[in-house]
């Protein structure tokens, strides 16, 4: 035998010890581990232990809750923080779930800032967080961008004064955290108890009062388990009720998802010239008039005096857009200048147009009326530059 193999063998071994570690090692990357890290739940001792002992608690037990609810995810892979606390050198520090388990109950919300929803939803998560972050209450803004404008800082930065937003906002630019809670929409809140447990979740608008009811619970928990005195107000943020009824689709401009163009090349990217709107256009079709150049998430005029026309059902309308240098697009409705129902992004020139000046990109108001209607929308853009992202509807 020769005396040399044995050293061979374990060469061999140590080399393929190595590599699995190698391989393992790089499977941390941008988004987040392989696997979404769940918090680790309070695991101090629950209430003082005499009460516990003496009074049987209304409360879930710790092993109770381990069957019936899943623990929170924390942040993953953040891009930037906004709202948090600054160093003595003014670095924004950073945030995490787990600082809060035993302490607070959070209400993590997933949101961007163009959306109209999570517009709407806004107020009420104002109102909760002053009403109860002196309770044991925060609120942590996830925001994970639908276009790619919503990745930058400064954008976001400026959406949350402009929404008057005080509590943390984290960046998921990247959708690891997005991911990690499994999550489809905007906007979706998660509330999770002291415990570090998800003990109700809600995806879209409405139910407002529910909950905040469940928020109240969830702090009068806190508020046993910690020994600490007081009440928790239990009155409720009064809901501004959203009409309801049909109202056409949101409505997408890039070639990843205008199934609705109306006239065109839907779903393909690339130069497309001289469009034509029709004379009598269909309900819920997207039309473009002049050369455009459709990117995946957006179609940029690229001719002098282009236009968009689309026959919509809603109460308002709202367009999603940017632009390198300032427009100022005509806006028409059923062929004539808009009225009372003008959006709070229309302004009326001294020749009698209305027009909305496009530059930022954000959501811009364009038609909130009085009663949702079917009508004619038409936008003439006199100069090359304007990017249209959506049309969302009310």
């Amino acid at each position: 035998m020769n005396a040399s193999k044995p050293y061979i063998l374990i060469a061999v071994i140590v080399f393929i010890a190595g590599a699995i570690y190698f391989i393992n090692s790089n499977s941390v990357r941008k988004g987040g581990l392989s696997e979404p890290v769940s918090v680790i739940p309070r695991t101090s001792s629950r209430r003082n232990e005499a009460k516990k002992e003496t009074m049987p608690s209304k409360y879930l037990s710790a092993e109770e809750k381990s069957r019936r609810y899943k623990l929170a995810k924390e942040i993953t892979t953040p891009d930037g923080f906004i709202n948090t606390p600054s160093t003595s050198s003014g670095q924004v520090t950073s945030i995490t779930i787990s600082q809060f388990i035993g302490k607070k109950v959070i209400l993590v919300d997933f949101w961007t800032y163009s959306c109209i929803n999570c517009q709407r939803t806004t107020p009420y998560l104002n109102a909760w967080y002053e009403k109860y972050k002196d309770k044991g209450f925060v609120i942590i803004g996830i925001h994970t961008p639908e276009f790619e404008f919503e990745k930058d800082y400064n954008n976001v930065k400026a959406a949350v004064g402009k929404f008057g937003i005080k509590f943390p906002v984290v960046l998921d630019n990247d959708y690891s955290t997005w991911t990690a809670y499994k999550n489809q929409y905007w906007p979706r809140k998660y509330l999770i108890d002291i415990d570090g447990y998800i003990v109700y979740d809600h995806i879209g608008e409405g139910r407002y009062q529910e909950t905040e009811q469940k928020i109240q619970g969830a702090l009068g928990e806190r508020m046993d388990i910690l020994g600490e005195n007081g009440t928790i107000d239990q009155s409720v943020t009064k809901e501004i009720p959203i009409q309801g009824g049909y109202k056409s689709p949101e409505t997408y401009f890039g070639a990843s998802r205008n199934q609705l163009m109306g006239n065109g090349a839907p779903g393909v990217a690339g130069n497309q010239k001289s469009l034509i709107t029709p004379a009598k256009p269909d309900l819920n079709a997207l039309y473009l008039s002049g050369d455009w150049n459709v990117a995946n998430e957006f179609a940029q005029n690229s001719s002098l005096n282009a236009g968009i026309v689309y026959k919509y059902t809603a109460k308002d309308v709202f367009f999603v857009s940017e632009s390198d240098t300032e427009i100022a697009v005509e806006v028409l409705r059923d062929g004539k200048p808009l009225g009372f129902e003008a959006g709070a992004d229309i302004i009326k020139t001294s020749d009698g147009k209305t027009v909305v000046k496009i530059k930022e990109a954000r959501l811009y108001k364009i038609i909130q009326d009085n009663q949702s209607d079917t009508h004619t929308l038409e936008f003439r853009i006199p100069k090359p530059g304007l990017k249209a992202f959506t049309f969302t509807f009310g």
